[in-house]
């Protein structure tokens, strides 16, 4: 059974930062492209920033560098730092393994609230 469980979301002042945690199992992680994606209320899901097997990273040219996406294969996680928050990246955030249409899997989410 696949699972992705997201944690270290929180309340932050504009300014600060955060870390958020995607612990996978059930895959064979390091062979994953791993993403964090983010959805507001009314707003469509984003991607946020998404890692290759092979350590490649992309950014959202919104958190390009304030965010930083990391894996560590030994562990089966993938991290987000968010650095510089804007209460604009209040968002529920989501991890997604994928390696292909067939094997595509989603976290819960955990919750970042901006806010002074």
């Amino acid at each position: 059974q696949v699972q992705l469980v997201e944690s270290g979301g929180g309340l932050v002042q504009p300014g600060g930062s955060l870390r958020v945690s995607c612990a996978a199992s059930g895959i064979n992680f390091r062979f994953y492209a791993m993403g964090w994606y983010r959805q507001a209320p009314g707003n469509q899901r984003e991607l946020v920033a998404s890692t290759t097997s092979s350590g490649d990273t992309n950014y959202a040219s919104s958190v390009k560098g304030r965010f930083i996406i990391s894996r560590d294969n030994g562990k089966n996680t993938v991290y987000l730092q968010m650095n510089s928050l804007k209460p604009e990246d209040t968002a529920r955030y989501y991890c997604n393994a994928n390696l292909g249409s067939q094997f595509d899997y989603w976290g819960q989410g955990t919750q970042v609230t901006v806010s002074s």
